[in-house]
């Protein structure tokens, strides 16, 4: 944390240089450390808004100090800022609505409207996808070609192309990951290849893949890792070598304690899927334990991050689920079975929408629901077919559609914390 008197000697500066520019408001009667604090408490649509009033707001606003406070403000899970990555026909939309404001999801749900970013690359990357989202950060990759990756800050426009790695090959599986780790204050990017090629790169399928029920099979596989820097001359690739397992083709499933976590895929012989996690710090892949439930030997589970614990999502039959939350990271005897959701078919899954059969194959598995986050009064946010927002009232067992307008006929929620901050930024959250 800066020290009191890096604080004092940052906020006096500001003071002499609204004293500079003249006041902007009433607010003016107030020290500087108030009017920054008061700042530090606004959702980032207002904080946008505020830095157009004048100069010295503009620059208080960007202050590393505020921006740390509004960081760790605004980065409360139960009062998100939600993206809305559009979903088809063409994945190059992303829309958002700040539930930050609104104490419910009945608020939210009666007084939100979703808006459009203009995206300062869809030239270059007309479709993409969400690899994660970390600090108000967005790791978007590239779905057509799968070669460009980018870091965006959607409310700043701060936007910059990653570095491509040297390893090319024709036939390939991407898994990507993307997150910071709190003690070393390192954002990375993880981009895990899985190939049937040489070593030298070349097309090889006799000797590098094969064949099983219709499907190619990559039997090779590199790891390779990205340190963002201030310095974009600086950002390049390193590898780790083989990856020690194979994992689902999606990115990394839940950030948590600086680690990415994926699930990995069945094996002939060994049919049940393991939690893996990559440590951001040592870069270092390592099995978490599942707690003891039958159905997280099933392929039908996912992983999230509630209310800061790694969470398993198993699935049941009719759209019915069941949430394990990790109480203590890293001890099995810690899982604990918190929630459970019953079947429920929200209104606007009763009018048809004409969607291609292989969109339904592959998003999210062909699942019913996502379970995205714990609100602020206890419910729990879901998103159901890519089409509803739905909150649940674990206590009452009540459901409830949330109606956002603007929203896109199909879409996939992030859940996102809105601010001004850049990977520069130094973080103390």
């Amino acid at each position: 944390m800066a020290s009191d008197h890096s604080t004092r000697s940052c906020f006096k500066k500001r003071k002499i240089e609204e004293e500079e520019y003249g006041s902007c408001s009433s607010l003016e009667a107030l020290p500087v450390e108030i009017i920054a604090d008061i700042f530090s408490r606004l959702p980032i649509t207002s904080l946008v808004r505020l830095t157009f009033v004048c100069r010295s707001w503009r620059s208080l606003a960007q202050d590393p100090l505020l921006l740390n406070a509004h960081l760790s403000s605004s980065a409360n899970p139960a009062r998100p800022c939600l993206l809305f990555h559009c979903d088809f026909p063409i994945r190059n939309e992303l829309h958002f609505s700040d539930l930050s404001s609104y104490g419910s999801s009945e608020e939210a749900g009666r007084s939100s409207k979703t808006k459009k970013f203009s995206l300062p690359f869809a030239a270059a990357m007309p479709e993409f996808d969400v690899v994660g989202s970390c600090n108000g950060l967005l790791c978007l990759s590239d779905s057509l070609y799968n070669d460009s990756l980018y870091v965006y800050n959607p409310f700043t426009r701060n936007c910059v192309e990653l570095p491509e790695t040297s390893a090319k090959y024709h036939d390939q599986e991407l898994v990507f990951g993307f997150g910071f780790h709190p003690r070393t204050k390192d954002y990375k990017v993880v981009k895990i290849v899985y190939y049937r090629s040489n070593s030298n790169g070349n097309s090889s399928s006799s000797s590098s893949g094969y064949r099983a029920r219709g499907r190619i099979q990559f039997k090779q596989s590199e790891v390779h890792v990205l340190t963002l820097s201030s310095r974009t001359e600086l950002l390049s690739w390193r590898s780790l070598g083989k990856a020690p397992y194979k994992f689902v083709k999606r990115s990394s499933e839940a950030l948590v304690n600086g680690r990415l976590h994926f699930v990995t895929r069945p094996r002939r012989h060994v049919p049940a899927r393991k939690f893996i996690s990559f440590d951001l710090e040592d870069e270092e892949f390592r099995e978490i334990p599942k707690p003891d439930s039958g159905g997280l030997n099933r392929s039908n589970h996912r992983l999230v991050n509630l209310k800061g614990c790694l969470s398993a999502v198993v699935y049941g039959n009719y759209g019915k689920l069941d949430i394990w939350v990790m109480k203590s990271y890293g001890v099995k005897e810690s899982w604990v079975k918190e929630y459970s959701v019953g079947a429920y078919l929200p209104k606007g899954l009763k009018q048809n929408l004409d969607r291609p059969m292989w969109i339904w194959k592959n998003a999210e598995n062909g699942k019913v629901v996502r379970v995205l986050c714990v609100l602020e009064n206890g419910e729990i946010l879901l998103e159901y077919k890519s089409r509803v927002l739905v909150s649940y009232d674990p206590n009452k067992g009540k459901f409830k559609d949330l109606v956002l307008s603007g929203l896109p006929n199909w879409f996939h929620t992030v859940v996102h914390v809105g601010t001004l901050a850049w990977f520069d930024t130094p973080i103390d959250v």
